[in-house]
């Protein structure tokens, strides 16, 4: 009888506490509409990352427990995601179909009161953007095993759209079907690069299955949703989707397995407390020119985290440069190292400035 009355009186507890923060949520949706019209009277953005980058640094930095930090970001990207929708409706395009992985990078940026419109190719999700359709657009742009991905590189060549964040997805990869069971397995479906991440999973548990390529994990869960001899390497949100059992989990071979995509919208974003800077250049060809574009960032301390080669389509044997750097492009000593970086280049670009991911 005491069990009964300690737990009742922990539900009304709870029940309680439900209640005030109901009336909170309602009190801060308010005040975001009332941000929203100063925003919209003042014609300024209505989304801005590095304010979202302030608030979970904010929370998690002051958060004592029980609730962990991750928690408490997914609550409160909820509750942004649905204030933003109070302020302006906010259509993001991303690379589809749904129940792909970048489906699920969309989600995970912009939460489910954001507008998500599936796209059939990186172009596509470009066009969204620049042709005013969107406000952003996600796109991979590499994965920790199977590295760069070129179309969204050779884009940027052509586009004007600007970086505006960046997401890290621990990609998970499950092998579903119909029936759930191994033995019944006689084909699998996948995109090329979840293929090539669980290569050596296949060898070993399915020497001699066929593995055909198709556009997305996300097409082949929808094929395999019709065949019941066939399997998909996709997501568990796909698994929902399409109503297939799980036959193995996490099947990938590298355990540390992370996507990076990328935010792009039309303006460069302003400055959070943690920022990464993204170039491309073209250098002229001469002896040490490898040495010299480095050494402006060198001899400044700037620290450099990636840097890739793309061939340029127009010319034969000359190459475009994407870098990324640690700081904001209103930061001095990187205006300096980019100015002095524009005497070794025939041109050079700044692809954006935005928080980074954590």
């Amino acid at each position: 009888m005491r069990d009964k009355k300690s737990l009742a009186t922990l539900r009304q507890a709870i029940d309680s506490l439900d209640d005030q923060i109901l009336d909170i949520l309602n009190n801060r949706a308010t005040l975001a509409m009332e941000v929203g019209k100063l925003k919209s009277a003042a014609r300024g953005d209505f989304h801005v990352p590095s304010r979202e980058r302030e608030i979970y640094d904010r929370l998690t930095a002051r958060n004592r427990g029980p609730f962990p930090n991750e928690g408490l970001k997914s609550v409160f990207r909820e509750i942004i995601s649905a204030s933003l929708a109070l302020e302006a409706p906010m259509k993001v395009a991303f690379l589809g179909p749904k129940a792909t992985f970048s489906h699920l990078a969309t989600m995970q940026h912009f939460g489910y009161s954001a507008e998500l419109v599936p796209q059939k190719s990186i172009p596509a999700v470009f066009e969204e953007v620049e042709k005013g359709r969107a406000t952003y657009g996600v796109v991979p742009v590499e994965n920790s095993t199977e590295g760069v991905v070129s179309y969204t590189l050779d884009m940027f060549m052509e586009s004007e759209l600007k970086i505006n964040a960046e997401v890290l997805l621990e990609v998970h990869h499950d092998l579903l079907s119909r029936t759930g069971r191994l033995e019944d397995i006689k084909k699998v479906y996948s995109h090329p690069q979840p293929i090539a991440q669980c290569r050596k999973w296949l060898e070993e548990n399915l020497p001699n299955v066929p593995l055909v390529d198709v556009a997305s994990t996300a097409v082949a869960a929808q094929i395999v949703s019709e065949d019941y001899t066939a399997a998909a390497i996709a997501s568990e949100l796909a698994a929902t989707m399409y109503d297939l059992k799980l036959v193995r989990t996490r099947i990938e071979d590298q355990v540390n397995n992370f996507t990076r995509f990328l935010i792009i919208g039309k303006k460069l974003t302003e400055k959070s407390r943690d920022d990464k800077t993204s170039l491309m250049f073209a250098v002229k060809d001469e002896v040490g020119i490898l040495y010299r574009m480095l050494e402006p960032f060198a001899k400044r301390g700037i620290n450099l985290s990636k840097i890739e080669s793309r061939p340029m389509k127009k010319k034969a044997w000359e190459y475009m440069f994407f870098l990324d750097l640690a700081g904001h492009i209103s930061d001095p000593v990187i205006v300096e190292a980019i100015e002095e970086l524009k005497q070794c280049c025939q041109f050079v670009k700044v692809l954006g400035s935005y928080p980074r991911a954590k």
